[in-house]
Parts: structure tokens; C-alpha cells; sequence
């Protein structure tokens, strides 16, 4: 993890890690609502989870097999449009105005669709990464290619969850359902939010098993069982998204 590009996800990584727990102690201190679509909760989750995710995605394709070059400039793409997601969620929190599907004003309109954008940005980039996993075995111990590879197949599921959330909510918004637009979202927040950080929690665990005098065969069985509890997890997430919609 010395590479130039890999430092910058870290740096930028913890900036939005702690800009998110900063925005939990404001939360605390000015109070409000936590859910809804304008709350300070938002600028806290985004930062946390956003900041998690550049720079797990930082550490873990370095076990993905594929050009430097080509990982080095996606990195840098991915973390400039994490910088552009919190920002924008940030800015509207402080502004007390919802940061997605809000099409009330111009500038509201702006901020909404530079953060679509944005999403379908992190979409490709996580995409090609996805795919550079599976075109190519990934290095590292015993387990980690198996863990980086259902990590990033479990990570689709939090792309698409995502853009059907967005997807629907703009058509709705469009359609002059604005408060309907924002109730959409719910049924898939906690599909989108488990399938998130599995590309985090598996590559991690086969981490620390390789610090373990398991044997080989344990370590990658206990990996196995890990990537099936997961997938578990999401599936479970997919029937509430599909019952409550």
C-alpha cells in the first residue's frame, strides 16, 4: 500500500471517516430528526460508509490481478467521486434541504443530479473492478480470492440496489410524487447497506486467518462459511426490500 494512488484513498479514506463521526457529534448537539431526508444523519452514514469503502477498495484490489496503470487511475476516479458524494450530502445537510431526488430549486436540482452522476461513476469504476476479479484469480493467503471475489459479487448487488433506488425516486420526482420519491428508498436501504461492505468484511477475514496456524483447509472452509452466512444476510435483505416495497 505504498503506491501514490493507494495513499491518496487512504488519506481521503480517513478525511471522510471522520468528517462522518464529526457529523454524529453534531447530531448530538443540534439535535433533529435521524430519519427522513434531511437529517444529519446522512452526512454521518455517507462519510463513514463512503470513507470504509475507498479505502477497503484501495486494499483490496491490490490483490486483484490487472495493470497498475489502469488501477491507479480508477482509484483516483473512485476517490474523487467519494469526495463529490459526501460533499454534496454534506453541503445540503448544512443547508437543511434533502441532497437526493430534491428538484425544488435549480441549485437543488444541480447537487441531485451531480450526485446520480456521481453514482453511475462509482458504479463503472467498482464494475470494472468487479470484473478484473473474476477475468483473473487474486493473489494473497489462502481464502482471499475467494473472499475478494464474492465480496465484489456482493457489492452488484449494493450497485443496483442502489440505482433502483435512484432510478425510481427520479421518477418519481419527475413525476410530481416528490414525498413518495423519498418513502421509495426505504424497502432497499438495508439490502444496499449490507451488500455494501462485503467487499470489506470477507477479504478481512481471510486477512486475519492468515495470521491464525489454522491449516489451510480450515482457513479456506471457515471462508466458505463466512461468503454463505453473507449471502444468507443479503438474500434475507432482498425478501424485506420485496416485501415491504
Amino acid at each position: 500500500m505504498n503506491r501514490p494512488g493507494e495513499r491518496l484513498c487512504l488519506a481521503v479514506g480517513a478525511v471522510l471517516v471522520a468528517s462522518g463521526l464529526f457529523h454524529l457529534g453534531v447530531f448530538f448537539v443540534d439535535g433533529g430528526p435521524w430519519d427522513g431526508p434531511v437529517s444529519w444523519r446522512k452526512p454521518f452514514t455517507f462519510g463513514v460508509s463512503f470513507g470504509l469503502t475507498l479505502m477497503a477498495i484501495a486494499w483490496v484490489t491490490s490483490y486483484v490481478r490487472m495493470s497498475e496503470r489502469v488501477r491507479g487511475v480508477l482509484l483516483v476516479v473512485f476517490a474523487a467521486d467519494c469526495v463529490l458524494e459526501v460533499g454534496g450530502i454534506t453541503l445540503q445537510a448544512w443547508r437543511h434541504v434533502p441532497s437526493h431526488l430534491d428538484m425544488e430549486t435549480s441549485f437543488n436540482s444541480v447537487v441531485s443530479m451531480a450526485l446520480a452522476v456521481g453514482g453511475g461513476v462509482l458504479v463503472v469504476v467498482l464494475t470494472a473492478f468487479a470484473v478484473a476479479s473474476f477475468r483473473r484469480e487474486p493473489g494473497g493467503p489462502v481464502g482471499m480470492a475467494v473472499a475478494v471475489r464474492a465480496g465484489f459479487g456482493i457489492l452488484l448487488v449494493a450497485l443496483a440496489s442502489g440505482a433502483v433506488m435512484i432510478g425510481h425516486g427520479v421518477y418519481l420526482t419527475r413525476t410530481g410524487h416528490q414525498l413518495a420519491a423519498y418513502d421509495s428508498t426505504a424497502p432497499f436501504k438495508p439490502l444496499h447497506g449490507v451488500s455494501l461492505h462485503a467487499v470489506l468484511v470477507l477479504p478481512l477475514l481471510a486477512w486475519v486467518l492468515g495470521l491464525t496456524r489454522w491449516s489451510e483447509g480450515a482457513r479456506l472452509r471457515t471462508v466458505h462459511a463466512a461468503v454463505g452466512c453473507y449471502a444468507a444476510a443479503v438474500a434475507g435483505a432482498v425478501v424485506w426490500a420485496t416485501v415491504t416495497y
